[in-house]
Order: C-alpha cells, then sequence, then structure tokens
C-alpha cells in the first residue's frame, strides 16, 4: 500500500510504526474471509481492509475523524483473525491501536457515549468497584425490558445468577508446591475476573501447587490495562501496565519468576505486547523483561507433567477465544491438555470467528455481539457437549449467558480430572440461559 506522510509526520515514532504496517498491506482482501463483522454487516468498511484505508486516510490527512470513520472503527471486535488469515503479516493490531488511541484524543463523542465509556474504565478494572455495580445492576435486572438504553440492557442482561464471594486467594502471598518445586511463577489475578468468577484463579493455583509451582501473587499487581488500552485511553491504560511491571520485575529480582500465568487470555495478549506498548518509555526495557516470560496457563501446563486419564466420561466442546488462538496464536495446548486427562474433545464450525464479547464489546455493541454469540452458541452445540470450556473469562460470561449447559475454565476441568473439586458451575441449572430454537 502506498503512503503520503510528510517528513515532518514520519518524525512521530507511531506513525513510523503505522506507516510501515500499511505499507505491507498488499489489499489482497484475505481479511474480509474471516472478519465476523464483514459477515454481518456486509461492507467493506467493516472488514480489516476497510478499516485499514478509513485509518490511512485519517492519520495521513492529521484531520479530526468523522463519525462515520469512527462508526466503523468502533465496531471493530479487536479478535484479530485477521492477522493469523493474512499472507502479508499486518499488524492490525498495532494499527489499530494507534487509530483508537487518535480517536481518543481527537474526537468529540456525544455525551451519552463518553459518560458510558467514562463509567466502564472506571468500573470494570477495579474489582470491588465492579461488585457494586453487578449488585446495582442484578436489582435492576426485572426492570431491564424497560431500560430505553440498549447498552444499558445489555450490561443489566450480562449479570450473572450469583455474584461469588471475594477469595482470598486474590490477596498478595506465595503458595508452595505440593510437591519437590519445578518452577516458581506469578499469577495474573485480573480485575473483572475476580468479581464475576472466583473459581478460576482457585482452580489455577490448585493445579499449579499440585504439579509442583511456587505460585506468587505479587503486590501490587492489579488490572493489565486492556480495557482502556482498547478505548484509546493511553494514560490510564500504561498506568495500570506499568503498576503490573513494578510488581512482577520486583518478584523477579527477588526471588526469581520463571513465567507470569496468564489464565484471562484478553489479559495475556496484551502482556505479551508491553513491549511495543512502551516503546520509548523509560519502562521499556522492564515492559520486555515481563513480556518475555508472559504464558497462558496452558503454555505452562503443557511443560509441566500433567497426569493422564483421571477425567469422567464427558465431552467438551472447546471454544478458542480470539485473543488466545489469533492474539497469542495459542492454538492447540488447551486442546491436548484437555485430551491428556481423558476429556473427549469436540470443536465448533467456524472455530475461528468470534463470540461477539471482545472486553466490552459486548456492551457497547450489543446488537452485533448477540448475532454473533446466537451463531457461536449454535455451532458450538450442534456438537452435543456436556460442557462447553473456553481460556478467557469474556467469552465464558458470553456464551453462559445463553448456552442452557454448563461453560466452565479449561484449568477448572483440569484441576477436577486431577484431583481436584468438581467445577460449582457444573451443579447449575443453566436451561433458563438457553437460546431458544438452538439445535
Amino acid at each position: 500500500m502506498k503512503t503520503e506522510f510528510t517528513d515532518l509526520q514520519m518524525q512521530d515514532p507511531a506513525i513510523q510504526r503505522s506507516n510501515s504496517i500499511l505499507r505491507s498491506c498488499v489489499h489482497c482482501g484475505f481479511c474480509t474471509a474471516t472478519c465476523p463483522t464483514y459477515q454481518v454487516l456486509g461492507d467493506e468498511l467493516d472488514s480489516p481492509r476497510g478499516r485499514i484505508y478509513l485509518i490511512k486516510e485519517m492519520l495521513e490527512t492529521g484531520r479530526k475523524p468523522d463519525a462515520k470513520t469512527v462508526g466503523h472503527i468502533d465496531r471493530c471486535l479487536g479478535c484479530l483473525a485477521c492477522m493469523s488469515t493474512c499472507p502479508s503479516g499486518v499488524n492490525y493490531m498495532h494499527l489499530v491501536d494507534h487509530a483508537r488511541k487518535y480517536i481518543e484524543e481527537n474526537y468529540q463523542r456525544p455525551l451519552s457515549e463518553r459518560a458510558l465509556r467514562w463509567m466502564l474504565a472506571r468500573i470494570l478494572p477495579y474489582p470491588m468497584r465492579f461488585r457494586v455495580a453487578l449488585l446495582g445492576a442484578k436489582m435492576a435486572g426485572p426492570f431491564a425490558r424497560i431500560i430505553p438504553d440498549k447498552r444499558l440492557r445489555a450490561m443489566v442482561a450480562m449479570v450473572p445468577k450469583q455474584i461469588p464471594p471475594v477469595s482470598r486467594n486474590d490477596d498478595p502471598q506465595s503458595f508452595a508446591p505440593k510437591v519437590a518445586r519445578k518452577k516458581r511463577v506469578a499469577l495474573m489475578t485480573g480485575c473483572a475476573q475476580k468479581a464475576l468468577d472466583t473459581d478460576i484463579n482457585d482452580a489455577t493455583i490448585r493445579l499449579l501447587t499440585r504439579l509442583g509451582c511456587e505460585v506468587v501473587v505479587a503486590k501490587g499487581q492489579g488490572c493489565c490495562g486492556a480495557l482502556t488500552h482498547h478505548m484509546g485511553k493511553q494514560s490510564e491504560s500504561h498506568a495500570a501496565a506499568a503498576a503490573n511491571i513494578n510488581a512482577w520485575v520486583s518478584e523477579m529480582d527477588g526471588d526469581g519468576l520463571d513465567a507470569i500465568v496468564i489464565n484471562t487470555s484478553g489479559c495475556g495478549t496484551t502482556i505479551k505486547d508491553y513491549g511495543n506498548m512502551f516503546a520509548g518509555n523509560p519502562l521499556e526495557a522492564n515492559a520486555k523483561r515481563v513480556a518475555a516470560i508472559a504464558k497462558d496457563v496452558s503454555e505452562v501446563l503443557k511443560d509441566l507433567d500433567l497426569a493422564q486419564g483421571g477425567a469422567p466420561e464427558m465431552t467438551v466442546a472447546y471454544h478458542a477465544a480470539c485473543s488466545l488462538q489469533h492474539g497469542q496464536q495459542v492454538k492447540s495446548a488447551p486442546k491436548d491438555l484437555l485430551k491428556r486427562v481423558g476429556f473427549t474433545v469436540v470443536e465448533p464450525k467456524d472455530s475461528h470467528l468470534c463470540c461477539g464479547s471482545a472486553g466490552t464489546y459486548n456492551l457497547m455493541q450489543p446488537e452485533i455481539s448477540a448475532q454473533l454469540k446466537e451463531r457461536k452458541i449454535t455451532t458450538l452445540m450442534a456438537k452435543n457437549p456436556d460442557v462447553i470450556a473456553a481460556g478467557n473469562i469474556g467469552c465464558m460470561m458470553q456464551i453462559g449467558s445463553a448456552a442452557g449447559i454448563p461453560v466452565v475454565h479449561t484449568v477448572e476441568l483440569l484441576d477436577w480430572a486431577t484431583g481436584g473439586p468438581r467445577p460449582p458451575k457444573m451443579d447449575v441449572d443453566h436451561t433458563a440461559h438457553k437460546i431458544p430454537n438452538l439445535r
């Protein structure tokens, strides 16, 4: 792709990076075949190729973004399926990150949208605030149908039936291995996940310590910064990321770390990109150190001596979270682990397509998200599974809100198969949340 940035513009490192990305695009259009929003909307400008043209024109002219351009970029899920498909290696993730930051700094959104984004940025990354918000939304549940704003309705609809109590396992501390120590790892406990589903971190700690890991919850860590990063709010996302970097580097320079374990793949994609986020920043060197040892929990588990067999006879439909299969290119490890412990693993048709969760997307774009959710659940249920497994809390909430069967984290099943308790979600009646007319 030909670009025409001026010499003055090219002095900006962000423009230099985006220029290089733009020039790598060859207009082939392979990305349109795997773009969920293009499949739903059928508009070229709602495909990666179309958005690349819009971003190029916006950045080259240096103009204030218009509502049309912002609308098409806002409708991007950030699922990164286009990056798995692209034969030219276009780093669409970094390009759309730049576009979102540019829009945030140069576009005046309508007041209602600014208020919504402000609220999400100040609630979701903070577990206790989020818990309070969930309780309020749960009280509003009976009145959901009369809430005029469709996005507020979507927020109320996503509230789980039960809000779990705080898990003290998420407090800063160290968990000793149950056998001879093989690794010392830090567990990223997350933010929204700590409010929505405390079983995931509890299962992760049990499983890792059973397999010989000392598990550290570092003091000072918090939200990875992804939620605000994807809104283009750089100062907020960088502040959150910097706190994590400092917390983990302190552990690395102290007793050492073999890995930073992440069991929320949306966080993992961002943490593994900290080096790029902090390019040119004084924290760049430490950001790269953190990114270099950041691993999805499945990447860590595949290197440990996970016992074969042990699982009950059960068919597990594996949902591949976009942030894991596209963002991190971790595709086989979770399925291989589930098979190793004895589960029968099946995958849905079009497993590369997004479920519509995508961070805050299901709250910001509820209509598109709902179409993608129904498509995903239909393909999952066509496999007649006993349970659905995923590696990302957002996907679990999205699919679990209407699947009609249990949706659990991969580590919960692995923990169960190797001596841990049966996942509590397996014993909850999910039929009330089933999407009508599923086959």
